[in-house]
């Protein structure tokens, strides 16, 4: 059987207007007509189409390049120039404009408060488009690298240490500065002096910022690079990094509201998260779900005190850890008398309340029913008899515990919708760190990979023709 062979030499063209370079069915279709249907006023950036002075590149188009090559990851200012003069895709969407890698650099950096919110844009076109129902919401959370080396996290008594040093250097280049400004002309030049004086007071700023943030958080270490980041331990081993948070929609799996955070813990983010997720959906949902990491009671209590569903496991739970037959769990409160009963029928009174933690306590109202009964030293060995502590939101916690329990066929459901968007995010738009720097940038790249995993899933539930078709009727009309 014969091979075939390439042949370089051969003649080809193009077809004759950029139009035909892509299919009627290509994806790439889907995203130009998502982008165009975008309110650029709400994102902050104004398009003058009769604008005076030197030209810039349409905003539409920037974004276009930046939504379309981040869900291809492609993301590097340099990689996105080459894409729209090799790419075919790109070169369609762009219409054949080739900005340079530092225009696709300054447009990223100067808009990142209008990036961060393209999600929201994005979430509401799906509401419309009854993609989103908004019933029951799903809260994970995962570590993203940021773009700050693990080993330029220090603590406060080492940037307050380095400032000093730092303050002397820059106190002695400014001697020797005064020094060859009195010298004759010719006998000396301060340019190398200016360039380390321009460091110095480059690194200085970066340590005030570095302090600013231990002023302004309780973090013990603070990346210098990145003051916002946080050092961070997964699966990887411990990076500076961002806890991304997401919250997902039940009906397709589709992200409602996505931030990076610089807590490591998920225990405090739970009532925040699905907050904003009830803004953008403008309602409150009516379950929210999510995995032990989040269960902290006081936290909980946020979202069921809005008479949303809470379906958290608690850690014994989650661990499966099977209670023994004298457990607090197998004694019986009294609600009305405020006092327990042993498995064997005998009543523990409330004893006293601890003031700080609001903890109740519970005693055997003998200590020889204890002694004289057949359990002791399974139930306690203790002299005074059994003891039984009463957390201050211990009645929420088993409310909590038995809705877990009685809702584990929507607790299922949470590995397959929570899941999946930072799978997609990670391996196909092949995130493994952050470009940008900063809680703005970096939640500004976050919006744009929530908003591809999104367009992805909405191509793959609706159809490319048909989505541009529903996405072209939500346009907002331009003003002549």
């Amino acid at each position: 059987m014969a091979y075939r062979y390439g042949n370089r030499e051969q003649l080809g063209l193009l077809p004759p207007s950029i139009e035909e370079y892509v299919g009627e069915d290509d994806a790439v279709r889907a995203y130009d007509a998502f982008v165009e249907s975008v309110d650029f006023s709400e994102l902050g950036i104004e398009i003058d189409e009769h604008q005076v002075g030197n030209s810039e590149y349409d905003p539409r188009a920037m974004l276009k390049l930046l939504v379309y090559g981040y869900s291809y990851g492609i993301k590097e200012s340099r990689k996105l120039e080459r894409a729209t003069h090799h790419n075919l895709s790109f070169m369609w969407l762009m219409g054949g404009l080739k900005p340079d890698h530092k225009t696709i650099a300054e447009f990223r950096r100067q808009h990142k408060g209008a990036l961060t919110k393209v999600l929201k844009q994005c979430v509401r076109m799906c509401i419309k488009l009854d993609l989103i129902a908004g019933n029951v919401l799903f809260v994970d959370g995962t570590k993203i690298r940021a773009n700050a080396a693990r080993g330029q996290s220090h603590d406060r008594a080492y940037y307050e240490k380095h400032l000093v040093e730092l303050d002397r250097r820059v106190e002695k280049l400014m001697e020797e500065a005064e020094r060859i400004d009195g010298q004759q002309e010719g006998q000396g030049s301060s340019v190398a002096m200016d360039t380390e004086l321009g460091q110095a007071e480059g690194l200085k700023q970066k340590i005030q910022e570095a302090l600013k943030a231990f002023a302004e958080s309780d973090r013990e270490l603070i990346n210098r690079t990145d003051p916002d980041c946080a050092l961070m331990h997964s699966v990887q081993g411990s990076h500076a990094s961002y806890n991304v948070q997401s919250v997902v929609d039940e009906k397709h799996g589709l992200i409602v509201h996505a931030e990076a955070v610089s807590e490591s813990s998920d225990v405090n983010q739970f009532a925040v998260q699905i907050d904003k997720a009830n803004e953008t959906l403008s309602k409150p949902c009516e379950v929210a779900v999510a995995d032990a990491g989040y269960a902290d009671t006081e936290e909980l209590k946020k979202i069921d005190d809005q008479q949303i569903k809470v379906v958290v496991p608690s850690q014994r739970q989650a661990l499966h850890e099977e209670e023994g037959p004298f457990s607090k769990s197998h004694f019986h409160y009294d609600q009305q008398q405020d006092c327990y009963f042993c498995p064997e029928g005998k009543r523990l009174s409330y004893v006293g309340t601890d003031k700080n933690s609001g903890k109740r306590h519970y005693l055997i109202t003998s200590p020889k029913l204890c002694q004289g009964c057949l359990h002791y030293g399974q139930c306690t060995s203790a002299k005074q008899g059994r003891k039984i502590i009463r957390l201050a939101l211990e009645g929420l916690k088993e409310k909590l515990e038995a809705q877990y329990e009685a809702s584990k066929d929507i607790y299922d459901r949470r590995k397959e919708r929570a899941e999946l968007p930072f799978g997609h995010i990670k391996r196909n738009l092949k995130t493994v760190g952050f470009l940008l720097r900063g809680k703005v940038g970096v939640n500004a790249e976050t919006s744009l990979l929530a908003t591809c995993f999104n367009l992805a899933r909405m191509i793959t539930i609706v159809g490319v023709s048909s989505l541009i078709e529903k996405l072209t009727a939500l346009r907002v009309p331009v003003m002549a």
